[in-house]
């Protein structure tokens, strides 16, 4: 199955969604009037695109159509593509350390899907032949560790795990010299999601990336905020909690498919200027997609 075909499919309900609230608005005549743009942002706002987002999404359609003349239904919707590609970006793959070790430090509140989405690229990194360890540093949450191994059978991958409620920065330092040891390509560490201020989540994890430095200067550390696309606007504020505490320099977006607004992805993206690398599209352990702009737009807004 293609790249866009797997959009299609994850993205169904978003596209559903906004398909019948577009050709409500465009069956009405072959143009565009005031009152349709108006609708029409009203629709975008309930895929949560966001306020501000939506604002500079319309204001471009409008200014577009002002100067060409133009107000047909296929003009607006091509309009809204380029617009909604602008805010995007290009599509953007996650760099590897060619010559030694790629950590992948994944963060995120509780529920949005982290422990899952660890699983998901040891499954991906492992098929493309890359040799992947799994550290549990989730020490806090009930099963966490359970969740995990769980995850490790379905994709073949070791992981260095201690005892619940232990020191997750212990876990991390293991993991470091295990990863070493067996000449790991990828080091992907699954952190806690509970901690309930700014200061806990800045000292955990500067604590692991104090680790980190000591023990693996030479490695690419990239740090990977996952979302989870259900939770509509609130998702913006973890965004801003997150990069702002955090030197989060990515994105995850999961649970696509289970939501009927995918907007929230435009909305993030918007917000924080920060790139989505992949995305979740499914319940499998192969549901982990690279994030591409053109295939997450078109799945959502091309109504034929």
């Amino acid at each position: 199955m293609g790249l866009l075909s797997k959009f299609k499919r994850g993205l169904e309900k978003s596209k559903n969604f906004f398909a019948r609230g577009f050709e409500r608005i465009a069956a009405r005549m072959g143009n565009f009037d005031e009152d349709m743009l108006d609708e029409l942002e009203n629709l975008l706002l309930r895929s949560d695109m966001g306020v501000n987002c939506v604002e500079e999404l319309m204001g471009n359609v409008r200014t577009e159509m002002k100067a060409r003349g133009q107000r047909s239904r296929e003009f607006v919707l091509s309009s809204l593509r380029a617009g909604m590609l602008n805010v995007l970006g290009p599509r953007q793959e996650l760099e590897l350390n060619t010559s030694g070790l790629t950590i992948i430090l994944l963060v995120g509140v509780n529920g949005t899907g982290k422990t899952t989405a660890a699983g998901k690229l040891c499954y991906r990194y492992g098929k493309e032949g890359k040799k992947v360890l799994l550290a549990a540093a989730d020490t806090f949450r009930a099963a966490a560790i359970d969740q995990l191994r769980h995850w490790a059978e379905l994709s073949g991958t070791a992981v260095i795990a201690h005892q619940e409620n232990s020191d997750p920065t212990a876990v991390v330092f293991d993991a470091l010299q295990a990863a070493k040891a067996r000449r790991t390509d990828i080091l992907i560490i699954d952190t806690a999601g509970r901690l309930q201020t700014k200061q806990n989540l800045m000292d955990e994890l500067n604590k692991m990336r104090r680790i980190i430095t000591r023990e693996a200067g030479d490695a690419l550390c990239h740090t990977l905020l996952v979302i989870d696309a259900t939770t509509g606007q609130n998702a913006i504020s973890q965004a801003r909690l997150f990069t702002e505490t955090a030197a989060v320099n990515g994105l995850i977006l999961t649970k696509l498919d289970g939501n009927a607004k995918g907007g929230i992805a435009l909305a993030v993206a918007w917000e924080k200027q920060c790139p989505i690398f992949f995305a979740g599209l499914g319940e499998g352990v192969e549901d982990l997609e690279v994030f591409d702009p053109e295939s997450f737009v078109d799945s959502l807004i091309m109504t034929e």
